[in-house]
């Protein structure tokens, strides 16, 4: 049976059917109203189903393949049937499926006694008499228009047919405009995406914070169950530092192994697209079980590759289309150029900070130690030529406080020309070497305090964000707090409310306190990073007099 433009279906109706137009015309109005694709297929199920007297009306959506389904909509079957049925039909056998190889028209008395039945799921309502449709776009094949049982125990009518056909015409072409509409959307979300993506990159916010946004923007934007950003681990394959999903705890900080198939192909610059993550023998990792179609995209940009962004859907969900595959690989060349980018920015600032460290470093051992040396011997001299005891006493204990202010001076210089890579990988050895550092810019050394074996104990993912922790704890204090006095305390003997053995960071000050309604954006980081591993961190009251100040505690677990 040949496909027929409404007009010339309309002028073939009998007498009957004429009347019917009114109906037709009305149906026809209410299927072409409004621009978003999926209430538009709601739309047409529902106009269909009141349009022919039928109980349950389906679309199937043709995928891209044309070999099955890549969506299911249906109407008359309520949530907790659907829900009892599960996974939606692909296509691939059944009647279904021989509708999508030979897309006509096609009317049953009976389903379930066509040879090409392949039976209901288990808890699938019982269905007879049948309507298939095919709905074309543009002269393709979109999928096609289901009907089942008629009202009254009938069959589906030659009237039946040519009015679900006329409706079918109208509703290729309302499917026509609102698969352009949401091409455009689509396409509009991913670039504002990508500019959300490079304004994080190259703002100068902390590097974990900005590929954060990356992972929760590709989740966002593919529709994701998780948005996941890996890096090249150290010793191979490649470690998940950033992930954007309801529960990203357990995998923060996971490595995938370099002898994964997946970690191969990412590193080589190649794109890996799964069907079913977990049925995949290419995820050789208990993290892709929850997780249906994925996206594992390589962050490439000038040919390297800088590391991967992952996007799986949950189990059950649709496969990524082709748009979809295109718009996110293109979502992660960008992501891979911000990167590239915003590395550069930061190694021009850390240069222009090491500069800035030599010159203090040399004024301090050219200008400063010398002229305290000068004052020492001069003080020194004129002790030897008074004849009081207590001048004597005084300059002496003067002498001694200069002394002890030039080795401080001399550690200062040290820490200010030691190099990152130099520093030990002891946590113990690490906090030390931050204090250092604040020392300087500060103009007093924090007083610092460790309980219990704090470098075996603390694992390396925790110390990583321990030592971020306090540097921008340490920063706070300097930048606002305007505090004479800093005590840092690393317990890890802590214990969390939930039992578990705890590392507990506490940076007390006896600065001017937390404003009102100041910015908490360094807050916010700190609690994000102990979250991220399952801890928490809060401030609380000072070591200033009368409770000022601010207390900042900041907790992982062991």
């Amino acid at each position: 049976m040949s496909e027929e433009d409404p007009a010339r279906s309309l002028q073939s109706l009998s007498t009957e059917l004429t009347a019917q137009v009114p109906r037709l015309l009305e149906a026809m109005r209410s299927v072409g109203t409004g621009l978003e694709l999926h209430s538009t297929l709601d739309r047409i199920c529902e106009t269909a189903a009141e349009l022919a007297h039928a109980r349950y009306a389906a679309i199937g959506v043709v995928n891209e393949e044309g070999e099955g389904l890549s969506d299911f909509v249906t109407y008359g079957v309520p949530d907790p049937v659907a829900h009892e049925i599960g996974r939606r039909p692909d296509g691939h056998r059944g009647l279904l499926g021989a509708l999508i190889h030979d897309p006509r028209p096609l009317r049953l008395a009976d389903l379930t006694t066509d040879p090409r039945f392949a039976g209901f799921p288990p808890g699938h309502p019982l269905m007879r008499t049948f309507l298939g449709v095919p709905i074309r776009v543009q002269g393709e094949i979109f999928g096609n228009l289901y009907l089942a049982e008629k009202d009254g125990g009938g069959e589906f009518s030659d009237y039946d047919l040519h009015l679900v056909r006329v409706l079918a015409t109208e509703a290729g072409i309302a499917i026509g405009n609102a698969r352009l509409y949401e091409a455009a959307r689509q396409r509009e979300r991913w670039i504002d995406g990508s500019v959300a993506v490079t304004t994080a990159l190259l703002s100068g916010s902390d590097a974990d914070e900005a590929l954060t946004v990356v992972a929760e923007q590709a989740r966002r934007l593919a529709g994701a169950a998780a948005g996941i950003v890996l890096l090249p681990a150290e010793g191979g394959g490649l470690e998940i530092v950033a992930v954007s999903a309801d529960d990203p705890t357990d995998s923060l900080g996971l490595i995938i192994p370099a002898q994964s198939p997946v970690v191969g192909m990412l590193l080589s610059g190649e794109a890996v697209f799964v069907d079913d993550s977990a049925t995949d023998t290419r995820l050789i990792t208990r993290l892709a079980d929850p997780f249906g179609p994925n996206m594992l995209l390589p962050l490439r940009s000038g040919g390297r590759v800088l590391g991967a962004l992952a996007m799986p859907r949950a189990r059950g969900d649709r496969p990524f289309t082709e748009t979809e595959r295109t718009l996110a690989t293109q979502f992660a060349s960008q992501a891979a150029l911000a990167l590239m980018m915003a590395d550069a920015q930061r190694d021009r600032e850390r240069l222009a900070v090491y500069e800035d460290r030599d010159r203090i470093a040399r004024d301090l051992h050219d200008l400063v130690i010398q002229r305290l040396f000068a004052t020492g011997m001069m003080l020194e001299s004129a002790q030897r030529r008074s004849d009081v005891p207590e001048v004597q006493t005084g300059v002496g204990r003067a002498v001694d406080e200069l002394d002890v202010t030039i080795q401080e001076i001399r550690t200062a210089i040290f820490a200010l020309q030691q190099e990152p890579a130099e520093a030990p990988s002891g946590l113990r050895t690490r906090v030390l070497r931050e204090i250092n550092m604040a020392a300087v810019p500060l103009g007093f050394k924090p007083s610092h305090r460790f309980v219990g074996a704090v470098d075996s104990l603390v694992g390396e993912l925790t110390a990583k964000n321990l030592i971020a922790a306090l540097r921008e704890a340490l920063s706070n204090a300097f930048r606002h707090a305007g505090a004479a006095r800093i005590e840092v305390v690393v317990d890890a003997t802590a214990t969390q409310d939930d039992g578990r053995d705890a590392v507990r960071l506490s940076v007390a000050d006896d600065g001017v306190g937390m404003p009102e309604g100041g910015r908490r954006s360094g807050l916010r980081n700190l609690a994000r990073r102990a979250e991220s591993l399952g801890g928490a961190s809060w401030f609380e009251r000072g070591i200033g007099e009368g409770g000022g100040g601010t207390t900042v505690v900041w907790q992982a677990p062991l």
